[in-house]
């Protein structure tokens, strides 16, 4: 049972110019909504405040409370800041905002130059000097002033500056812990670079990517220059004390560099569970490597396959002769014949899948080219399409763990079992190929997955259609009677981490959800050092400790319940198209600290798309035309880009561009054929 009690705090309108008609209309003042909450019989009340509705909130942007406990605002405008305190109102910042200077026209074309045009399209700096751009803007304006491509270049320099303290101050203000993902990209120019991405759910649980860097990187890139190298970066940002896991492939290096850095954390004090999940391995990569060890004893059906994809590639008056063998048997031209990637084993999936639908068309270009000589045997082809229904379940969990737009953490493990499913189940398969390439596969699936990521494992648990009952499941169809062991771990572990969060409530729940004792004043749960506490004898400190240690683990078993009571409710229904975070955020108020935990756990990436996403676009940059960009402006760049309009990584997208439809020549010299007769 919920009672909600909301009231208005006001304050005088203090000094409002009179020419600022648009922010004289509105009245300072904060909602404030008081919620009390009923757990296991406990009630608790939470006080939450809504968002600022005076308008000079859109000029300007709240910072995190100091140190000395007073709340700040800094101007969008030119980064000025001010104390905003609820009990003062907002005049001093309706008075900056009329003395604050506007920008002129040239500013404003400047920046969007740099904004709208160079940053979003990746077009080159010198573009402010073509001539024909100069003479566009000189027509549609006589008056415009002309930039240099060194203005341009300042430009974007300072739009990423104030772009990074924006971000700086979201994450200052994130109550919860972030993710990373890092990876190594090498340039057309042989320059190596860095780039290590955020991941966090904000506020309105909506999972987020930000590129915090993209730095250049000077050999050698062993374990210890990239742990020096992420320390620094991360303690640039502040975001030591907020780190979560880290994301990476498997390379030697990244090994000896994550207990590097996860020891130094460990340290400070700054990881969850001493740092048990501070590692997590990109799982596309995995799945990569295992997929590779498969498909090194290649099948002589695709072999000729991919020779017969050549083949009519090889030319357009071969294009053309099997465009007109898939019309001759009644087949849709608009499918596209794709080539392979030998290196990408996803690339040959693909091939395989468009070549089986031109099957008959293959058989009756065997027919009538006397030169094409690698059509596939009627076994062949029926073992292709053996391969290509087990290939489909790689190629589908590769696609999960591809996407970033959405939580990915709580199909880890639903995914990873039904790979090793499949693998089983292939293992005993009576042909002898499928046989023997799914053991060369599960070989390498046991070198990184013999057993699973407890982390993530747990974000299962958090899944409403999942919980334990469908992780206690999944162990019992792959290991038999020994299951028990494998949930009673993950339950210890999730009770263990749990308790931590208990343990931080206890001592300073965070801002949107402070009690209420603290927000209407009263002072008596605040803990106050006095001088006489310093008095005590040093053996008296030390029981003190104790106890306060007794106490919080004492509590923290007294709120256990709270998982256990989310752990015994109902499932969701295992086949419902639930979102997972709209699932925790509309019960964010009902499991407090379970809630907090599962944003944490949710928002950890399981693959390095991200990055390689950001590589993408690196290359667009520093291609052949302007491979020689300063690092620091290859870096304004890339990032820039990714704050303000994001940089849309979609793996498959991009694959589908690594496998060209090779048939769409043909089918266009077609159409303009057709249109000339």
């Amino acid at each position: 049972m919920k009672k909600a009690k909301l009231g208005k705090i006001h304050t005088p309108s203090a000094d409002v110019a009179p020419q600022d008609a648009e922010l004289e209309e509105d009245i300072d003042g904060i909602d404030v909504l008081e919620v009390d909450v009923k757990v296991e019989g406990e009630e608790r009340k939470i006080t939450m405040e809504r968002e600022r509705w005076s308008k000079v909130w859109k000029f300007f942007q709240r910072l995190p409370i100091g140190s000395d406990g007073r709340e700040r605002a800094q101007c969008k405008r030119c980064l000025k800041r001010y104390i905003c305190e609820t009990k003062n109102g907002t005049g001093s910042l309706r008075n900056h905002i009329n003395k604050c200077p506007r920008r002129d026209e040239k500013d404003v074309t400047q920046m969007l130059f740099a904004k709208s045009a160079i940053i979003k399209h990746d077009l080159p700096l010198k573009f402010v000097e073509y001539e024909g751009i100069r003479e566009i803007f000189q027509y549609l304006n006589k008056n415009v002033t002309t930039i240099t491509k060194n203005t341009a270049k300042s430009d974007v320099k300072n739009l990423f500056k104030r772009e990074k303290v924006r971000l700086k101050n979201l994450l200052e203000l994130h109550q919860g812990r972030v993710s990373l993902t890092s990876d190594l990209w090498t340039s057309i120019n042989t320059d190596g670079f860095l780039c290590v991405t955020c991941h966090f759910i904000d506020k309105e649980w909506k999972l987020q990517k930000r590129i915090l860097n993209f730095h250049y990187m000077p050999p050698p890139h062993n374990g210890v220059c990239l742990t020096e190298k992420i320390s620094s970066l991360i303690s640039e940002w502040g975001i030591e004390k907020k780190l979560f896991t880290i994301t990476l492939d498997n390379a030697s290096s990244k090994d000896t560099f994550v207990n590097l850095l996860k020891g130094h954390l460990c340290n400070e004090g700054a990881l969850r569970s001493n740092g048990d999940y501070f590692h997590i391995r990109c799982c596309a990569h995995v799945l990569n490597l295992v997929e590779q060890d498969g498909l090194k004893a290649i099948d002589e059906g695709i072999v000729k396959l991919r020779e017969s994809v050549k083949y009519v590639k090889g030319s357009q008056v071969r294009k053309g002769r099997f465009i007109d063998c898939v019309k001759y048997v009644n087949l849709n031209p608009k499918k596209g014949l794709r080539q392979d990637v030998p290196t990408r084993w996803n690339a040959t999936y693909l091939m395989i899948e468009s070549a089986i639908f031109y099957r008959r068309a293959f058989f009756h270009l065997a027919l009538s080219d006397s030169n094409y000589l690698d059509c596939p045997s009627n076994d062949e082809w029926n073992k292709l399409e053996k391969i290509f229904k087990f290939l489909e379940v790689f190629y589908e969990v590769t696609c999960i763990f591809s996407r970033n737009k959405y939580s990915t953490a709580n199909l880890y493990f639903p995914s990873v079992s039904m790979v090793e499913k499949t693998l089983r189940e292939e293992m005993e398969s009576s042909d002898k190929f499928m046989k023997n390439m799914a053991r060369k596969m599960y070989e390498k699936f046991s070198k990184y997955w013999s057993e699973y990521s407890m982390i993530l494992a747990m974000a299962a648990v958090l899944d409403p259609r999942y919980k334990l009952q469908y992780v206690e499941f999944t162990y019992k169809k792959l290991y038999g009677n020994s299951f028990a062991s494998h949930s009673d771990r993950i339950r210890e572990k999730l009770h263990d981490l749990f308790s931590e969060y208990i343990s931080d409530y206890s001592t300073e729940p965070p801002v949107n959800c402070r009690s209420s004792a603290t927000s209407t004043g009263d002072t008596s749960k605040v803990v106050h050092k006095k001088k006489s506490d310093t008095m005590l004898s040093k053996s008296t400190q030390d029981m003190l400790k104790e106890f306060k240690d007794y106490e919080s683990k004492e509590f923290a078993l007294s709120q256990n319940s709270q998982l256990e009571m989310y752990l015994d409710e109902p499932k969701s229904d295992i086949g419902e198209d639930l979102d997972v975070l709209s699932f925790w955020k509309a019960h964010q108020h009902r499991y407090l600290e379970l809630a907090s935990m599962a944003r944490d756990i949710l928002s950890i990436p399981v693959s390095t798309v991200a990055s390689e996403s950001a590589f993408s676009n690196g290359g667009r940059v520093l291609d052949q035309y302007q491979s020689s960009l300063n690092h620091d402006i290859v870096e304004a760049l890339i990032c820039s880009k990714d704050w303000l309009f994001g940089i849309k990584g979609d793996e498959e997208l991009c694959l589908q561009e690594l496998t060209d439809d090779i048939m769409e020549d043909a089918r266009n010299n077609n159409k303009h054929e057709s249109m000339e007769a």
